[in-house]
């Protein structure tokens, strides 16, 4: 049986985290369907049809979906659903908010955040904010897995030819109604696949020191992290929040400035490549995960640091 993905999308272009799941359902059968539900959506369509390792698309093309809502969505994943041994998406906000209703509409047990498939009905996923690993098999003839996509390779993009099939939309759902959307422009890198990534902590005493974060990010063409103790204290906004209840990260380089490392935030970055804590308390957890170390103020590290960056900017110019 084959595997039925769900896309994440804007109608004009595919979400990238969707390339990392294709990979990974990849791995569960080689028949891979990407259901795609959106409004004037060819050029996704087209653009799924080409990443290599998809079998077929499946369309759906209706004003209803102009507007991502789970409660509209999840009729026509259940309407598509026969036939398939695996239905998949993203472990992001996205499917966090998609997949438990559909696993509760056909009545069986989600696997969730996996990070390996070990077979097509076993996998291993974290536990305890990621300090512990569970492998899990699920015996459900339907399996709802949701994938982190920062623990897959990307699909290529090229080199697919799926066919495209159109297919019908379900009933509206009436008791939820999308009122508007608001996002974050911004030219920098997306956090959650930025291969650097700058983050600042409660050490950072305010909301106006985070420019030492913003200027260090800009010199490295980095994404703004955060931990959760800096958002909560309304430094910086949610959307930048980095750990267990925030957006998981694998850059190839994390920056830990005033973070102490609770094991909360260490869930959503450990796995980073290179990572370097810059802290002022030597005892600090972040040390004890990071590759670089600096026991220093923040405060004279980072100015430093950035006359650094200024002068090696110089230099290549």
């Amino acid at each position: 049986m084959s595997v039925l993905l769900i896309a994440e999308h804007n109608n004009k272009d595919l979400k990238p985290f969707t390339l990392n799941v294709i990979s990974a359902a990849s791995q569960m059968n080689n028949d891979v369907h990407v259901l795609l539900m959106g409004h004037n959506s060819d050029t996704v369509a087209k653009s799924i049809s080409e990443v290599s390792g998809v079998k077929k698309v499946i369309q759906v093309d209706n004003p209803i979906y102009e507007n991502y809502l789970a409660e509209n969505y999840v009729p026509v994943i259940l309407k598509n659903s026969e036939n398939y041994s695996h239905i998949v998406s993203a472990a992001n906000t996205f499917g966090k908010n998609l997949m438990p209703r559909v696993a509760a509409n056909l009545d069986v047990s989600q696997v969730s955040d996996i990070i390996k498939v070990i077979e097509p009905d076993t996998f291993l996923r974290p536990i305890y904010a990621g300090n512990a690993f569970a492998t899990v098999k699920s015996n459900d003839e339907i399996k709802c897995v949701t994938v982190r996509p920062t623990s897959f390779e990307p699909a290529p993009s090229t080199g697919g030819s799926a066919e495209i099939v159109k297919a019908d939309a379900a009933e509206e759902f009436s008791l939820t109604k999308f009122i508007k959307k608001e996002e974050v422009k911004s030219d920098r890198p997306e956090l959650g696949t930025a291969r650097i990534v700058v983050s600042g902590g409660r050490g950072l005493q305010s909301g106006e020191n985070f420019k030492l974060i913003t200027a260090v990010a800009d010199k490295l063409n980095a994404a703004i992290g955060a931990s959760r103790a800096a958002v909560d204290a309304g430094y910086i906004t949610n959307d930048h929040q980095v750990g267990q209840t925030g957006k998981v990260v694998v850059p190839d380089l994390y920056i830990a400035v005033g973070i102490s490392g609770a094991i909360q935030h260490l869930a959503g970055m450990k796995e980073s490549r290179v990572i370097v804590a810059i802290n002022k308390d030597g005892e600090a957890p972040i040390f004890s995960i990071a590759d670089y170390g600096l026991e220093a103020d923040l405060f004279e590290a980072l100015p430093q640091f950035l006359e650094e960056l200024n002068k090696l900017n110089t230099i290549q110019k």
